[in-house]
């Protein structure tokens, strides 16, 4: 045992050390006027080549401007700086060797193998070494003919392949940088323009951004240094639209097109010099041109790229609005509707589109998206606690599943998650299934994740018990495979990998004080809380200003005349009650119901319906005949006549209850998600709020605490049935 111990003990210090060997720290320096290269870099004791890696854009011997903010590397010692400085006379002298014509791979990495290619029509060397992301130079070296003629089809070439290099690990100081969230159809060049560095600085502090595409999704989260001075709601935004150049397509005839001078297209496109000029199929970003200052108002506005085909009747059907609004919102109409346009809308639209972050999604059917060549690969990790049942023994199994929690919940999940699987099997779509028990142990779970080959993992169904969920979520982040919380709402660490399926306490209850503030006109509001719930008696005192109080007495009932004095006899009485003792919600609907006359309506609410309103003490008639009304994650599910009933009722022989609804829900959702994607954050950026049988889910991202559903229904209890309110 001591001799394990030491091994593990050796193994961390190793990876401890390595770790350390490889983290490289960053600062940011505003430049100041008069300020050189060699100034700053003396300033902070590195070279200047070690800045100049971090900021490509700052070409060496030119002069810096003023305010702009440099990513700087920190060098943590005399070794690294001594090693920096040997890494910098080597390229010196590797760049002068290949001017003379000498040592033409002195420096150069060797190829691991080469991978044959045979030139198609009109296909170009730049095309080709951007497909398999080498460059021009390095299809030459080793095709030498084409240093004497062009490339020509039916060529064949030897394309090499390059190991891939290990990027360093980048920590930065924490203090210095913000995350901002992207704005619809920002792009790096915008985002590292306002923020006054480079895109290849951008890049270093966002290493998860692609090398190989320029795309931005609106709403993704990136760390950028926070400005030294301003706000970043007082710079403008700039949005940019995509073209594609056509056959024998011009400078001129573009800047014309455009209204761009040559110089702001080189700018924004630098591939236009880089490549000697404007080449068919190149993808070149512009500006799009709008009659404001360009400040994207997310707060007032919602943003909509116009798609092909579309017409002004049918943006006009869709979003609601004449086109006389549409027109002075977006006066670059009156030239006409072009697809690719960006057109800003107001607030509070409704139809048959989804909102996320201040961008407009078409809403898209997944059972008509789905790509049949996409086969999820989906780990489930329950406590089914077969390391306690004896599986000979039925009426002991049976004792146990109606006795313990952990065990009614996971054969409820799972056997809705089968009728998941089968679903999407009817669609055409092949789903890879792993199920393990994980006893509730959280060394169980610890020990599938370390045996478990977690590449090509496409999510992770569990664990339920919260520190298990823990422990998975950090294994698995390591691998990029999302973990799926089935009964979690949230967690006290950072998990941003995870998917909190249940809304929490404060979407529910948010969502239940809009949906009140909508409808009210001049209803009556009292407040019922208990000691335990004063802070949410504040917090509804704060939303209704002159809303009514009324105070448990110690026996923990209400004093009749009290409450009768202060119900209206000319509008509704909308009565919230926040307790967790059943007694309490005993007595206080009794009471309430009793005072329901011709002359007083009241209406019963709570922000959180916990077990006590389930109680045995509390009448449901008087519920019912109050009208109670609360938030939910899931709705009353009445499924005798319904599909899904018949269907597990034939495979498991009985109704399904509320854990196989959401089981099946949470994975056919899931499911659904990868056949369309393959790539669950993806497929999360696209996609607005789905529905199915009893659940919906609309997946916030959190920077660094993972994906929120803020999805919830507003129910009502209404002659002895429970119906669901719709938001007006």
């Amino acid at each position: 045992m001591k001799l394990n111990k030491k091994a593990i003990l050796s193994t961390f210090l190793m990876l401890f050390i390595g770790v350390c060997a490889v983290a490289q720290k960053f600062t940011t320096h505003s430049v100041k006027e008069g300020e050189t290269l060699e100034s700053i870099a003396k300033q902070y004791k590195v070279s200047e080549l070690g800045i100049l890696n971090y900021n490509k854009e700052v070409k060496k011997g030119q002069a810096i401007k003023a305010n702009t903010i440099l990513v700087i590397p920190l060098v943590s010692d005399i070794n690294e700086k001594k090693a920096v400085e040997q890494k910098t006379e080597v390229g010196v002298s590797d760049l002068l060797e290949k001017l003379d014509g000498e040592g033409e791979n002195v420096g150069k990495q060797e190829p691991v193998g080469f991978i044959s290619h045979r030139a198609r029509r009109r296909e170009t060397l730049y095309g080709i070494a951007r497909k398999y992301n080498v460059t021009e130079d390095d299809i030459k070296r080793y095709n030498r003919e084409l240093y004497s003629v062009q490339l020509k089809r039916g060529m064949t070439l030897k394309v090499p392949k390059y190991r891939k290099a290990k990027e360093p690990e980048n920590v930065h100081v924490e203090e210095n940088y913000e995350v901002y969230t992207v704005q619809p159809k920002e792009t790096r060049w915008s985002i590292a323009h306002k923020y006054g560095i480079t895109q290849d600085s951008l890049l270093v502090l966002n290493p998860d951004l692609s090398k190989t595409t320029d795309h931005l999704a609106n709403g993704q989260e990136l760390l950028v240094p926070k400005l030294v001075k301003g706000k970043i709601k007082d710079q403008q935004t700039q949005l940019y639209t995509s073209y594609t150049v056509p056959p024998k397509q011009t400078l001129y005839s573009l800047q014309k097109k455009f209204d761009l001078s040559s110089e702001e297209l080189m700018k924004l496109n630098p591939e236009i010099k880089e490549r000697g000029g404007l080449k068919e199929g190149m993808v070149l970003q512009i500006p799009v041109k709008t009659a404001n200052s360009g400040v994207v108002n997310t707060e007032n506005f919602n943003f909509y790229e116009v798609k092909p085909k579309q017409t002004e009747f049918s943006l006009t059907r869709k979003f609601g609005v004449t086109y006389r609004e549409l027109l002075d919102l977006n006066p670059d109409l009156k030239d006409g509707l072009k697809a690719g346009m960006v057109l800003k809308l107001p607030k509070g639209q409704t139809g048959n589109f989804d909102v996320k972050n201040a961008l407009i999604l078409d809403k898209i059917n997944l059972v008509d998206s789905i790509n049949p060549l996409n086969k999820p690969k989906v780990m489930f990790l329950l406590p089914f606690r077969f390391d306690r049942l004896d599986l000979n023994d039925t009426e002991g199994v049976s004792n146990a599943i109606r006795k313990r929690k952990d065990v009614k919940y996971s054969l409820g999940l799972y056997s809705g998650a089968l009728m998941a699987i089968d679903s999407v099997a009817k669609l055409g779509i092949s789903v890879d299934v792993k199920t393990f028990d994980t006893e509730l142990s959280l060394n169980r779970a610890r020990s599938i994740m370390q045996q478990e080959n977690l590449n090509g993992v496409s999510a992770i169904f569990g664990p339920l018990d919260p520190v298990s969920l823990k422990e998975v979520a950090l294994i698995a982040a390591n691998y990029n495979v999302p973990v799926i919380a089935p009964m979690t709402e949230g967690s006290d660490l950072s998990l941003s990998n995870v998917y909190f399926t249940l809304p929490s306490k404060k979407v529910m209850r948010e969502q239940l004080l809009d949906y009140i503030s909508d409808i009210r006109t001049d209803q009556k509001i009292i407040v019922i809380a208990d000691s335990k719930s004063k802070s949410t008696e504040a917090l509804l005192l704060r939303r209704f200003p002159g809303a009514s109080t009324v105070t448990l007495k110690e026996d923990r009932t209400l004093d009749i005349n009290r409450l009768s004095a202060l119900l209206s006899e000319t509008s509704d009485n909308y009565v919230f009650l926040e307790t967790e003792q059943a007694t309490v919600v005993h007595h206080a609907a009794s009471l309430l119901n009793s005072l329901v006359s011709g002359k007083k309506k009241i209406k019963l609410l709570t922000t959180d319906k916990n077990s006590a309103f389930d109680n045995e003490v509390v009448s449901y008639s008087h519920l019912s005949n109050l009208r109670f009304t609360y938030p939910s994650p899931a709705r009353r599910f009445d499924g005798k006549s319904n599909s899904f009933t018949k269907a597990y009722s034939a495979r498991f022989g009985s109704e399904p209850d509320e854990y196989a609804i959401r089981g099946f829900d949470i994975t056919y959702d899931l499911l659904l998600k990868l056949a369309y994607k393959n790539n669950l954050a993806d497929a999360s950026k696209l996609i607005g709020g789905t529905e199915y049988t009893g659940n919906k889910f609309n997946y916030a991202k959190n920077f660094t605490s993972g994906y929120f559903n803020t999805a919830a229904y507003i129910l009502e209890y209404k002659n002895m049935e429970v119906v669901e309110l719709k938001e007006e």
